[in-house]
């Protein structure tokens, strides 16, 4: 197998000597304390603290240390292979249908909570655009057959789902794609369709408060919520397909998710292998006295947008049209993280610590070294302390986030491709 990155890899993996490529990352009167300016300051206040807590996903100079743990480098060459970051471009806003109240309110850090009604409002003109985008697309593409579903979650909220069929070649096994925070399963079209052409049906789903999916756009009260969701969707994929082995592919938050449902031991037992990319294992509070006012702050406010959106702080690719395409989108939450929603984010990171050693399906993890969202590290922990006896990890020197975005999509793609192959 090619490398995906230049350099002298350290090859490393518990299934096969040859199958891993491991690289070098408050005083004064009651009434004055009432007053609408003394609430418009605790509220500063309040976000301020916030600010930092909850982005909250920190960058970290953690790639060299990183890098010097796994194998020497020439300094000459480090230097030769990092890569400028393009981050995206000042004209691109976030999209605000006119037809809701509740989308403008979430991107302009409006404190006051969207009413049920608003929220229903934006989620139908969500659900309206992720469903054209399938009917198009099912209308010019030969290859593979695009479609939607509806699918009610145990909680009765409906969730966005569509899947991805090959056409003429026999589907020799499923593939199921979680994406990750603010994005959508449509996204990874692309990918769907090179995995028809090797023979696997995909599936989709956009997690709570996502896509095409129920719930204020970005907010998820609970990312258990979302575990079960999957659990259900997965039973249901496995009712209606039996004998087929059946993967998963996790991105970012969505690793999380399925590296969460892979702990519940009948679904596990159901399931081939998992394929992560960019997963957030190891996410931490930029400082501990946050960590305590996270549980606070997320009962008082819990939809409350706080710090910068993540377009104009975080680069996730190295190429721009990628940007364009992702921060353009309108299903898309292109907002400051809502404070509830990082704190699950902080909470299932922190289960996921404490339980990497009851991990024992098959997987592949593949992370970049220059990632700011989340820790590589992280991911080489999880290899590290999983038990699973097929495991494989990648660390792709000087790759972003959005690994299946960067200009190495096809090698990455390919790669993913050829670890589900050998395990079908």
């Amino acid at each position: 197998m090619e490398p995906i990155v230049k350099g002298n890899p350290t090859v490393l993996s518990s299934s096969s000597s040859s199958s891993l490529i491991l690289t070098s990352g408050a005083s004064g009167r009651i009434n004055a304390l009432l007053s609408m300016r003394a609430l418009k300051s605790l509220i500063m206040l309040v976000n301020a603290f916030v600010l930092l807590l909850l982005v909250p996903f920190r960058g970290r100079k953690r790639a060299q240390s990183m890098a010097l743990s796994v194998a020497e480098k020439p300094r000459d060459e480090k230097q030769e292979r990092k890569c400028a970051t393009v981050r995206v471009p000042a004209t691109i806003v976030s999209w605000k249908s006119s037809n809701s109240s509740s989308s403008s309110s979430s991107n302009n850090g409006n404190c006051s909570s969207p009413t049920p009604d608003a929220v229903d409002q934006e989620v139908a003109v969500r659900r309206a655009l992720a469903i054209r985008r399938v009917v198009e697309d099912k209308d010019r593409c030969e290859s593979s057959m695009r479609e939607f579903l509806l699918f009610q979650s145990p909680r009765g909220n409906m969730i966005f789902t569509q899947s991805w069929t090959p056409v003429s070649l026999k589907i020799r096994g499923l593939v199921v794609l979680l994406h990750g925070l603010n994005e959508h399963s449509g996204r990874y079209s692309n990918f769907a369709k090179q995995l028809n052409a090797n023979g696997y049906k995909v599936f989709g789903m956009d997690w709570i408060g996502h896509g095409g999916s129920d719930g204020l756009h970005a907010y998820v009260h609970s990312l258990d919520d979302a575990v079960s969701d999957l659990k259900s969707y997965l039973q249901k994929i496995l009712a209606d397909n039996p004998g087929l082995p059946c993967f998963l592919f996790g991105h970012s938050t969505g690793g999380a998710i399925v590296l969460k449902a892979m702990l519940d031991p009948s679904i596990s037992s159901c399931i081939s292998g998992v394929v992560l990319t960019s997963p957030a294992v190891g996410v931490q509070p930029s400082h501990p006295i946050y960590a305590v006012l996270a549980p606070i702050v997320s009962l008082l406010l819990p939809t409350l947008p706080v710090g910068s959106a993540n377009k104009t702080t975080l680069p996730v690719s190295r190429d721009p049209d990628a940007l364009v395409a992702k921060y353009s989108d309108p299903l898309v939450y292109t907002g400051a993280i809502r404070v509830r929603t990082g704190y699950e984010i902080l909470k299932v990171s922190s289960f996921l610590q404490q339980n990497l050693s009851k991990i024992c399906i098959p997987f592949l993890v593949l992370h970049g070294t220059a990632d700011e969202v989340t820790d590589p590290t992280a991911s080489l922990k999880l290899y590290n302390e999983a038990s699973s006896t097929d495991k494989s990890i990648r660390l792709l020197e000087g790759l972003l986030h959005d690994l299946l975005f960067e200009p190495e999509r096809e090698s990455i793609m390919n790669d993913i491709i050829e670890w589900i192959n050998c395990r079908v």
